[in-house]
């Protein structure tokens, strides 16, 4: 692999981190699905498998559906390269609106996403992703369901 190969690697690999970002703060889920293998899996924030990307999105879509609005913002991305595998780890602060929530309208969850990526032949998708958080300002409650 030249150096060149593995810079436009990452940058492929760090595009699919912030794609991810705006298809859910967007509701875009044609680009969302751009974004991982049929078989992946994530943990979120509770730390329970979601398998498949079936279950993800219907995870993500209930976890948003009774906010506003949103907004993913990503940033640090590292990614080591590993022939047609990739890991990468990327900084998350996403900001959540839900107004009349009882306690405050917004809350903001701050941490970072472990991701394993391997090529596939729609390019470089996540084959597992797992978030971490940090930090959490505001309401909890806005997130609830």
């Amino acid at each position: 692999m030249t150096e060149f190969d593995a810079l436009r690697d990452k940058q492929a690999i760090a595009a699919v981190c912030y794609r991810y970002a705006f298809a859910l703060d967007a509701r875009d889920w044609t680009a969302l699905r751009t974004c991982f293998t049929a078989d992946a899996t994530a943990y979120y924030r509770d730390q329970h498998a979601t398998q498949g990307y079936p279950a993800i999105e219907t995870r993500i879509r209930s976890a948003l559906a009774p906010l506003s609005s949103t907004q993913h913002l990503i940033g640090n991305v590292l990614v080591t390269l590993a022939g047609d595998a990739a890991d990468s780890v990327c900084y998350l602060q996403a900001q959540h609106v839900r107004p009349g929530t009882d306690g405050g309208d917004m809350f903001i969850i701050a941490g970072r996403y472990l991701d394993r990526f391997v090529r596939t032949p729609d390019g470089w998708q996540i084959a597992q992703r797992r978030f971490e958080t940090f930090w959490t300002e505001g309401n909890p409650a806005v997130t609830a369901r």
